[in-house]
């Protein structure tokens, strides 16, 4: 007698004996029993789940003739009459199996469909199973449409498929629908428990988790994966046998990666890494394994009961979830689950393991917090000692809570304070209308920053810039992002424009107003309106106006004629001329000018402002960004 594999042998006769499937069977189970049943049934689900076996087992159902042969559709086929011993051998003619994985055409649909015309020859139903449904043609979909719609009372459809999302809409809108879920492993486990017991065969249970795992929720493929194991371990089932077959990594290497991450050792890492080489593991299963062993012990951090004490890994998982921070096995979860991605583009899949676990300790929280508070510190010392003529405001007193700090300047500046835990200065009285604010960015060495809450303050009015350059007009600043790296007054003023080098003239200043105007009626546009900001009025009499301009690209005919008639349109009946020379006075510089200088009047008053000073003094605050708006 030849040999039947184990997911043959044990595959479910009846809906008992299904697992994992509660919802499934109590639908159908409840159908059956008050003959509510509908002509068509679609099932969905992973590979291994029991589409198949669920659709026999309707079959047996509504065909079933009980053990006197009197017997009706029920939810509890016999299992022994001719109707259900046929179906389970494959050779009942009233139920037909059609794989349209190699039957997908219109001419084998319709050849199906030709046989819904005779009424059943044995049974009470004729029942028509299409497996993986979704890989028919549009023109074999298309052809069962109406008789799948409205078939003849004595006809039921039962379709399956892997992939429902390929199913066309109007034959979803023509079946039930029920979604198969892949299996946990822990019914996996009490399933191959059940099947090794009756086969006598010994068996570890640390072997049948792997197995479990290895199904990734495919009751078919873990009986197939314990077939082979049996094979392989001479007729039983050992943890390592197991763990050899399937490649897995034994969890102490894995524990052993984990504390060492979590000890910042990064030689015990690469030390690791290289035994795994030596042993042949993979690398990608290193990565999965360390996968589920952090999702455990994220869930030990969040719920400490949650601990299954069946489990040996539970004492391993306590110690390493408190020996690593939350944060830590957060970042380091998302690592692993990107890394498995990383390892087909290296060109070694160990370096690449290497790599992927290393950059734990380079972006570990409370190292970088550390080097980064020691350096800022540093350069905040420095820029003190720099600056020994600024005003030093006495010590301020800390608070409980961090607060937004308001100061009576007309701007706002973001400062950081690495070196205060919370900071609230002596608020001034308002002495003028609108008030700054000022973010306190705090990195104490036990704990990552903290960014104090911004004050709202009111939106400041948009103010013209005046065409004379009057330094007494300030406009209102307001802070603006910035990076959370501190920038050095050093770097932000390498990072301004050079200044510009502007020369004032009488005409310049003549040429401004009128730029403004035709830009403010919306008269110029485009290149003319780039023409007129670029250019220098170099003489002008009653008729005619020279204009010089740096870029030839500028005088365009075109251009320097819609320029002319926007000027005439305007009130100046002059004649243009362009040549290209050196500009030195031009509504484009006079611009950049003004910004320029407000932008250096804005520092000028947060740098003297006694409160800031203090800040810096103090805290070793640093201005991150001064923008005039």
């Amino acid at each position: 007698m030849s040999y039947l594999v184990l997911a043959r042998k044990y595959r479910p006769r009846r809906f008992s004996e299904m697992v994992g499937q509660g919802h499934v069977v109590q639908a159908l189970s409840n159908a059956l029993s008050t003959q509510r049943l509908h002509h068509a049934y679609l099932f969905t689900g992973t590979r291994g789940v029991g589409k198949t076996t669920v659709s026999r087992i309707l079959a047996k159902s509504l065909n079933c003739q009980g053990v006197d042969g009197q017997g009706g559709i029920t939810a509890e086929p016999c299992g022994v009459c001719q109707a259900c011993s046929d179906i389970d051998s494959g050779r009942f003619v009233d139920y037909t199996e059609l794989d349209a994985a190699s039957n997908r055409g219109v001419d084998e649909v319709q050849a199906l469909l030709e046989q819904a015309v005779y009424k059943p020859v044995q049974g009470r139903f004729k029942v028509f199973m299409i497996d993986e449904v979704h890989m028919l043609t549009g023109h074999a979909f298309n052809a069962m449409l109406k008789t799948l719609e409205e078939p003849p009372e004595y006809l039921k459809f039962v379709l399956a498929t892997t992939d429902p999302q390929k199913v066309p809409v109007t034959v979803l809108s023509r079946c039930l629908q029920f979604n198969l879920r892949p299996m946990a492993p822990e019914t996996i486990v009490e399933h191959l428990e059940s099947v090794l017991t009756t086969e006598s065969v010994s068996f570890d249970t640390g072997a049948l988790r792997l197995l479990a795992r290895g199904a990734r929720g495919s009751m078919r493929d873990a009986l197939s994966l314990t077939d082979q194991a049996i094979a392989f371990g001479s007729g039983g089932l050992q943890e390592d046998a197991v763990r050899r077959m399937l490649g897995t990594v034994d969890r102490s290497h894995v524990f052993g990666l984990i504390e060492a991450l979590a000890q910042g050792d990064g030689k015990t890492v690469v030390n690791t890494t290289e035994a795994l080489r030596a042993q042949g593991l993979s690398a990608a299963s290193t990565l999965e394994e360390m996968s589920l062993v952090l999702q455990r012990m994220a869930v030990l951090q969040a719920v400490p009961d949650a601990a299954d004490d069946n489990d040996p890994d539970t004492p391993q998982l306590q110690r390493l979830s408190l020996a690593m921070p939350a944060d830590e096995t957060q970042l380091l979860y998302s690592l692993c689950l990107q890394g498995r991605t990383e390892l087909g583009l290296a060109p070694d899949e160990y370096a690449a393991l290497t790599m992927v676990l290393l950059r734990l300790l380079a972006f570990k929280p409370g190292g970088i917090s550390t080097s980064a508070e020691k350096k800022t510190l540093k350069t905040a010392a420095a820029e003190t000692a720099a600056a020994p003529s600024r005003p030093v405001a006495p010590q301020v007193a800390k608070q409980a809570a961090p607060v937004s700090v308001p100061i009576s300047v007309p701007v706002s500046v973001s400062i950081s304070a690495p070196a205060a835990e919370q900071v609230k200065p002596t608020l001034a009285p308002a002495l003028v209308q609108q008030a700054a604010t000022v973010s306190v960015a705090t990195n104490p060495s036990s704990h990552t920053g903290r960014v104090l809450p911004v004050l709202q303050t009111p939106q400041a009015p948009q103010v013209q810039a005046a065409p004379d350059l009057d330094a007494s007009s300030q406009e209102a600043l307001l802070s603006v992002p910035v990076r959370v790296a501190a920038e050095s007054r050093a770097d932000m003023a390498a990072q301004m424009a050079a200044p510009v080098s502007l020369q004032a003239t009488e005409e310049g200043a003549y040429w401004q107003g009128v730029v403004q105007q035709l830009i403010a009626q919306e008269a110029i546009t485009a290149l003319v309106r780039e023409l007129a900001l670029q250019s220098q009025l170099v003489a002008r009499d009653a008729d005619h106006w020279l204009l010089r301009v740096e870029r030839e690209s500028l005088n365009q005919g075109s251009t320097r004629e819609r320029l002319q008639q926007a000027l005439q349109a305007a009130g100046h009946e002059v004649q243009l001329s362009v040549e290209i020379g050196r500009v030195q006075d031009s509504p484009a510089k006079r611009a950049t000018a003004a910004a320029q200088q407000r932008q250096q009047e804005a520092e000028r008053l947060i740098h003297s402002d006694p409160q800031v000073q203090a800040l810096m003094a103090d805290f070793g605050a640093k201005i991150l960004s001064i923008k005039p708006l």
